[in-house]
């Protein structure tokens, strides 16, 4: 059983300063206690002969290799915009800035 008593659960709810009625501390100490205890059970099987994992499953990394490639000239990249001033893409102003 978990050492979290209402008292614990007060202390921490000051240190935080979160104001707690009596029945969230009810409710808190039950939820908190039962997290403790599964910390301890996990605790109790994690030995160091079994390695930590972050997935159940092992995983590969499928991203290609960052090679560099043909790009488009600015010419290219612009030549489908609806407006360009020759170097950039000219768009409407957003949230009421103004250039």
């Amino acid at each position: 059983m978990s050492e979290i008593t209402p008292e614990t659960v007060q202390h921490l709810a000051e240190l935080a300063r979160i104001a707690l009625t009596d029945e969230e501390i009810g409710t808190l100490t039950g939820q908190l206690g039962a997290i403790v205890d599964s910390v301890a059970k996990v605790a109790e099987v994690a030995t160091p002969d079994v390695p930590a994992t972050s997935h159940p499953i092992a995983m590969a990394n499928v991203t290609r290799a960052d090679v560099p490639g043909p790009t488009l000239t600015t010419e290219e990249a612009l030549s489908g915009a609806p407006e360009s001033d020759g170097s950039r893409f000219v768009v409407s102003a957003i949230l009421g800035e103004e250039q």
